[in-house]
């Protein structure tokens, strides 16, 4: 038997808000910009534009490249990995072509409202994001998401991310429970499952893609849809599907 649930933690990029759904229409949006682009399969650009986005992201969150470049910057480096030397005028358009894109999509998660507000009749509800503290608001303001939240910890805030167990710390006290009083449900099995679990905290992975977990070993439990709200709520609380 598991511990009374107090507190559930929840990632909040591909795990309540769509970022793969948004960045896909934005990404639309800036392949319709140079045939280079065109050219690629989409799988290949978005492959691409991800790895790039990652790297930058964390010279971001570290404090080394302000965000405003680092946006621009990462579309240099896209044309540059598609052999066109983009100058600073095109690399900026297309940087704006894209957050304009990502704005218009934004989206929840399908049935993201819908487990926070069952979940919050049990529990409390914390967010742990790696990200820009005023970005995951706006987030969370524009899907009707921030109503359901007791606690918003992100990355920029306090210098550290997740996997690092300090930002589950932190979230632990703010919302007034154990780690064992607690579960992190998240999409990265690196910065989510293995977090919570150097936190002490029980881990359910959101496997959206149906992909085969990377430690088997761990018998970490998992949801694939949160449009399942029964099924969620009984491996939440439960444990168990």
């Amino acid at each position: 038997m598991h511990p009374m649930v107090r507190a559930v933690l929840f990632d909040l990029d591909d795990t309540l808000f769509d970022h793969q759904y948004c960045a896909r229409a934005a990404l639309g949006i800036v392949r319709s910009m140079h045939d280079s682009f065109v050219r690629m399969e989409v799988s290949e650009l978005e492959s691409a534009h991800s790895r790039i986005l990652e790297a930058i992201h964390a010279e971001v969150m570290l404090g080394r490249i302000a965000l405003d470049v680092a946006r621009v910057e990462r579309f240099r480096q896209l044309y540059q990995m598609a052999g066109i030397e983009a100058d600073h005028e095109l690399a900026t358009r297309t940087a704006v072509a894209y957050r304009d894109g990502y704005i218009n999509a934004r989206r929840a998660v399908a049935g993201a409202a819908e487990l926070l507000a069952a979940v919050r009749k049990r529990a409390k509800v914390g967010i742990v994001s790696n990200n820009l503290l005023e970005e995951q608001r706006q987030k969370l303001r524009h899907c009707g998401l921030e109503g359901y939240c007791d606690a918003l910890i992100v990355s920029e805030e306090f210098g550290f991310s997740k996997p690092d167990p300090k930002l589950f710390e932190i979230a632990l006290s703010r919302l007034g429970c154990a780690a064992d009083e607690a579960v992190m449900v998240g999409d990265s099995w690196a910065a989510d499952v293995l977090g919570a679990i150097a936190a002490g905290v029980r881990p359910v992975w959101f496997n959206r893609n149906g992909s085969l977990p990377p430690d088997p070993a761990l018998r970490v439990g998992e949801i694939t849809s949160l449009d399942d709200l029964n099924g969620a709520i009984r491996m939440i609380f439960d444990g168990e599907d």
